[in-house]
């Protein structure tokens, strides 16, 4: 996983799976990096290959944490097996998606 910050945007990257193994640790590694003066949570799901549902989980909980703080999130151009999960669990009602 990679983070970066530019224009008051925290984006997460070059993440193959988001699982039970790894939603704990993207999780805090977001609460860790998503700072005062941040205001959007951009997450690029161009690498992202498996999505269960502590994955799902964990994409909740990184939302809450943005709106807490009055920002945003967004998910980025999610492959179409990701798009179908988010679709098959009503998510992508939910979620901000970016093509």
């Amino acid at each position: 996983m990679k983070t970066s910050t530019a224009n008051s945007i925290l984006t997460i990257s070059s993440l193959r799976e988001l699982t039970a193994g790894t939603a704990a640790e993207v999780k805090n590694q977001v609460r860790l990096r998503f700072t005062p003066g941040l205001t959007a949570i951009d997450f690029d799901c161009t690498d992202l290959e498996f999505l269960d549902s502590s994955g799902l989980g964990a994409l909740i909980s990184i939302q809450k944490l943005a709106h807490e703080r009055q920002g945003l999130f967004r998910l980025l151009s999610p492959r179409p097996g990701i798009m179908q999960v988010l679709e098959l669990t009503r998510l992508h009602r939910i979620f901000e998606i970016v093509a």
